[in-house]
C-alpha cells in the first residue's frame, strides 16, 4: 500500500510500519498528515499523541464530549501534549464494552472478559477488573485496590494504549484501509515493556486486519518486530517527505540487539558498533574489550564476510543517523593485500587492516612476546614442523609461509592458524583470545609506551584504525 497525504509519500506499507527518527525530524507532522488522508478505500484513522497525560479515571464530561462531537477527540489529540488522554482511554473502555456486547447480542453470545484478560496480559503487578462505571485496579500480590494515580507511569501507559488498540480494532470500517497512528508509544516504557506492547499490537493486528504506522526513537521496539513478517521500517531524517518502507532484514536482526537500551540513555554512544567480517573477528574484539578494563568501548557485530560488510555499514549508518545526535560507528575488514584506505560511510568510520587478515595479528611483536617466543624461534620451529610432518594436509600452506620469507604481515595464515598458535607459539589459548588480550592491553598502554615500529600491533592495524579505535 502506498499513500500520499499532506506533502508526504509513504511507499511499501505493510501491517505494522515503523518510522525511526530523531526529535524534530518531522515524524509527528507526517503522522498527522496521514491522519488527514481521504479516499474511497480509506476507513478509520486514529492518531495517538506522543505525550499522553491524565489519569485512568472515568470522567462523564469526557465521554459526553466524545459522544456529542465525533471530532472532539481527534482534534484534541492532534497536539503533541494532551492532559486528558488517559481519561479518554478510560471512556473508550466503556465504549469498547458496548461495541462488544452489541456485536455479541446479534450472535447471542456475550463475553467481554477476554478483552479484560488481554489487557491484563500486559501487566505484572496490577490487575484490571470490571466495575461501574468502567474498571478498577488491584494489586496482584495483596488483592487490595490501587488508586489509578498511584500506579507506575509504565503500567498506566500499557493500559491506556492497550485500550486504544482494542478500541480501534473493534471500531474500524469493514473492507477498507484502516490505520492506527501511534506517536512514540515507547514513552515511559522499559525496553521489556516495549516488547510486550509490540507483541500485543501484532497479535491484535493479525486478528482484526488493520494497519499501524509507528513513529518512534526506539530501536528496542523495532528490534521486537524483527521476526514479525508483517513489519517494515523507514529511517527518517529532517526534511524527508518521501519514505520508503522495507521489510526488516537479516542485517537488522544482527545489528538491532546492540541497541538494547533506550536510545535516550546514551548507552550506545559509549560503546559504538564495530562491524567485523566474521565470528572469529568478533571473538577477538570481545576479548579485547574485556581485557581493556573500560579503556576500549566497542560492541563488535559480525557479518558473513567481506561480501556482506557493505550492507551492514549502510544499515548501521541509517540507524545511527536516524536516532542519535553525533553518533559514531566503525567497521573493520581484512587487508587482503589492499593498501588503500576506505572512504567512510556516513557516520561509519570504515577501516582496513594493514595486514592480510585478523589471523596475522597473532604473529605481531606483542603477541609473540606474550607467548614467550621470538621471530627467530617462529622460523626455526616452522622449519622443524615441516621436516617432521611431510604428509600433513597443511604442509603446503605451512611451506607457503616459509617460502614467503616468513612474511608475518601479508602471508595467508587462515589455514594454518591452529598449527601456528598451538605448535609454533606453544600457546594453550585460542588465537582469538591471545590476540584479543594483546589488543586490550594495547588499549591500556600510553601512546608513548606502545610499540609502533615494523611488526608491531600498531603496524598491522594501520594508523587510521589505531587513531579511530584506540583514541
Amino acid at each position: 500500500m502506498d499513500i500520499e497525504a499532506g506533502g508526504y509519500t509513504l511507499r511499501g506499507l505493510s501491517k505494522v510500519n515503523v518510522v525511526i527518527g530523531k526529535n524534530g525530524c518531522g515524524k509527528s507532522t507526517m503522522l498527522k498528515a496521514v491522519d488527514g488522508v481521504t479516499g474511497d478505500e480509506i476507513g478509520r484513522k486514529k492518531y495517538v499523541t506522543p505525550e499522553r497525560g491524565g489519569v485512568l479515571v472515568y470522567e462523564p464530561n469526557v465521554e459526553n464530549n466524545i459522544v456529542n462531537d465525533p471530532l472532539w477527540m481527534p482534534n484534541a489529540r492532534r497536539v503533541n501534549q494532551f492532559a486528558q488522554f488517559k481519561q479518554q482511554s478510560t471512556a473508550q473502555f466503556r465504549r469498547l464494552e458496548t461495541l462488544v456486547f452489541r456485536e455479541a447480542e446479534a450472535k447471542e453470545v456475550a463475553d467481554f472478559q477476554p478483552y479484560v484478560d488481554r489487557l491484563n496480559g500486559l501487566l505484572d503487578n496490577i490487575e484490571l477488573r470490571r466495575a461501574d462505571p468502567t474498571f478498577k485496579l488491584y494489586d496482584r500480590a495483596s488483592g487490595n485496590e490501587v488508586i489509578p494515580a498511584n500506579i507506575s507511569s509504565g503500567e498506566s501507559e500499557l493500559i491506556s494504549l492497550g485500550i486504544e488498540i482494542l478500541m480501534f480494532a473493534k471500531d474500524q470500517e469493514p473492507d477498507k484501509w484502516n490505520v492506527l497512528l501511534l506517536d512514540e508509544p515507547d514513552v515511559h516504557l522499559h525496553p521489556d515493556l516495549q516488547n510486550r506492547l509490540t507483541q500485543f499490537l501484532c497479535a491484535v493486528v493479525d486478528e482484526y486486519g488493520f494497519h499501524v504506522v509507528i513513529a518512534t526513537h526506539s530501536t528496542p521496539m523495532l528490534g521486537s518486530l524483527a521476526n514479525y513478517t508483517g513489519a517494515t521500517v523507514s529511517f527518517m531524517e529532517s526534511g524527508d517527505h518521501e519514505l520508503d518502507f522495507e521489510a526488516i532484514s537479516e542485517v537488522h536482526r544482527r545489528v538491532l540487539p546492540v541497541f538494547g537500551a533506550h536510545p535516550l540513555s546514551n548507552v550506545f554512544n559509549e560503546a559504538p558498533v564495530l562491524v567485523v567480517e566474521g565470528e572469529d573477528d568478533e571473538r577477538v574484539w570481545q576479548q579485547a574489550v574485556r581485557t581493556a578494563n573500560g579503556n576500549l568501548q566497542l560492541y563488535p557485530v559480525p557479518c558473513e564476510g567481506v561480501s556482506e560488510i557493505g550492507a551492514y555499514e549502510q544499515e548501521v549508518d541509517r540507524i545511527v543517523s536516524s536516532v542519535y545526535d553525533n553518533g559514531q560507528a566503525y567497521s573493520l575488514r581484512d587487508g587482503d593485500g589492499v593498501q588503500e584506505e576506505l572512504d567512510d560511510q556516513g557516520v561509519v568510520c570504515r577501516l582496513r587492516l594493514k595486514c592480510r587478515s585478523a589471523e596475522n595479528l597473532m604473529l605481531t611483536n606483542e603477541v609473540l612476546e606474550r607467548a614467550g617466543i621470538s621471530t627467530d624461534d617462529v622460523k626455526t620451529k616452522t622449519e622443524e614442523w615441516l621436516e617432521a610432518n611431510p604428509q600433513h594436509v597443511k604442509h603446503a600452506a605451512m611451506s607457503a609461509f616459509r617460502d614467503s620469507n616468513f612474511d608475518r604481515k601479508n602471508c595467508d595464515l587462515k589455514e594454518v592458524r591452529n598449527i601456528l598458535i598451538g605448535q609454533i607459539l606453544g600457546s594453550t589459548k585460542a588465537w582469538e583470545v591471545l590476540v584479543g588480550q594483546v589488543l586490550g592491553s594495547y588499549a591500556q598502554a600510553s601512546a608513548s609506551a606502545a610499540d609502533s615500529g615494523p611488526g608491531s600491533i600498531a603496524d598491522f592495524l594501520g594508523p587510521k584504525a589505531v587513531a579511530a579505535i584506540f583514541k
